[in-house]
This record gives C-alpha cells, structure tokens and sequence, in this order.
C-alpha cells in the first residue's frame, strides 16, 4: 500500500520556491513583489483560488507582506531539503511546524471516478496556500520514497536543490548540466600531469 501520494507539480513548486535562492551566485529572485507574483504566474495551482479572479476582476493583489511571508517559507522549504537526507527528523519537525503555522487541513476530493487527498490551507493567504502546497508535497516524498530523495545538488559551484523522482533514486545533480560539468571536471583532473 502507498503511504502517501505526491503530485510532480507540487514537488517542482517546492523546488523551484527554495531555488529562487542562489546562495553560491549571490542571486535572489525573490525580492520584488513582482518577482512573486512571476513565482505564482508560473506555478498557478499554487495561488489560492480568489474571488475577485472567479469574478472575473484580474488576479489577487499581492503586498510586501505576502512577499515577506513566502520568503519566510522559503527559508523552511530549502532547509527541509537541505537537511531530510542528513537529518529527516528535523526535516519532518520542519514541515509539521510549517503546516501547523498555514492551518493546513487535508481534503478528501473526487473527480472522474478518482480519489485522493489534498493539503489546503483555509485561509486566503498565498503563503499558507503555497506552505499547504509545498509542505504537504515534500511530506509525501519523504513518506513514500524516502528523506533520501531529497537533497542539495554535489556540483561545487552550485546549491540548488532537488527532489529525486525516479525509479533508482540515485540523482546527486540538481540538472544535467550540472552533473555534466562535474564530469567533464573529474575527467580534466585525470587527465592533468601531476
């Protein structure tokens, strides 16, 4: 029987929320209100629904405060998936903390003869909704597959972070890139006289 079941989309919005960090590069893309509202047009099911938009009005009006939260969640969501490998008590610590904080509630729901669970978050805030999102992803990963699939990318030069989704769980490498560079790094140092 399955533990828990995690949507691809959800985990990706936790990763690419933590990744909007670039500790090593010195690089935030999470400064501005408008950067945020960029996160939320890329990643629409992690907005809470508004009724304003249902209306037809245009999307929510996002304020410094919302920002300031979701660099808040930030912070909780990179140290989950910096520290589950290493520490996965502390990671669980973590993500309960964050759930608790976002009132999230789950939510049995049916359509087109399936059912599955949802984590929401019962207040119109768009860090509770996207801690709800996020939080409830990475629970479900560590739940199923493991704190293992969780993780900070082995290239030298980058912090990026990553869940591991596949079948032998053996990524190290937040890209291909990355995991080619450290490559062609490892075959240069052979190669080099010594």
């Amino acid at each position: 029987m399955q533990d828990a079941y995690y949507s691809p989309w959800a985990v990706q919005t936790a990763v690419d929320l933590a990744n909007t960090l670039r500790p090593i590069k010195g690089e935030d893309a999470l400064e501005t209100v408008e950067q945020l509202r960029d996160f939320l047009d890329d990643h629409p099911a992690a907005e809470p629904p508004s009724p304003a938009a249902n209306q037809g009005a245009g999307p929510r009006h996002l304020t410094r405060a919302d920002l300031a939260e979701v660099r808040a969640l930030r912070e909780t969501v990179r140290a989950v998936l910096e520290r589950a490998n290493a520490d996965a008590v502390e990671a669980a610590a973590l993500i309960n903390d964050g759930l608790r904080r976002s009132r999230a509630t789950p939510v049995l729901r049916h359509e087109d003869d399936r059912w599955w669970t949802e984590v929401t978050s019962d207040t119109d805030r768009c860090s509770a909704h996207l801690a709800a999102t996020t939080l409830s992803a990475l629970a479900s990963v560590i739940a199923t597959l493991g704190p293992a699939r969780l993780g900070v990318c082995a290239g030298p030069t980058c912090r990026a972070t990553f869940v591991d989704l596949s079948r032998n769980g053996s990524k190290q490498y937040c890209t291909r890139t990355c995991a080619h560079r450290a490559s062609v790094a490892a075959y240069r140092s052979r190669r080099s006289p010594r």
